[in-house]
């Protein structure tokens, strides 16, 4: 499974998906159009966000791949305009990144 993960990743989303098998992409900073594509998005089939504050991304996201499957793991509200092309939103605090890697990776 290609995942690609935007974002801080304090609460260890990558590792969990590395153990589950996936082969884990890694952004960091202000996330663009062109790093998406660069990091394999159109082939990817989940992109974790781990920062709100880009959550931008999740349209340019679906606009570049019609598969994909969508996740914000993080503890900040996800804002209203994205919502309905989230597949998950999830609070770190409220459940383990193992557990979370083992859900969307079966």
């Amino acid at each position: 499974m290609e995942v690609i993960v935007a974002g801080p990743d304090e609460d260890e989303i990558a590792p969990a998906l590395e153990a589950e098998g996936a082969t884990v992409s890694r952004l960091e900073g202000v996330v663009s159009r062109p790093e998406l594509e660069t990091a394999g998005i159109v082939d990817a089939e989940l992109y974790v966000l781990t920062d709100v504050g880009q959550a931008t991304t999740i349209p340019i996201v679906c606009d570049l791949n019609d598969d994909i499957r969508t996740v914000v793991y993080a503890r900040d509200t996800v804002p209203e305009f994205v919502r309905g092309q989230l597949d998950l939103a999830l609070d770190p605090q409220l459940i383990d990144p193992i557990v979370l890697a083992e859900e969307v990776t079966d």
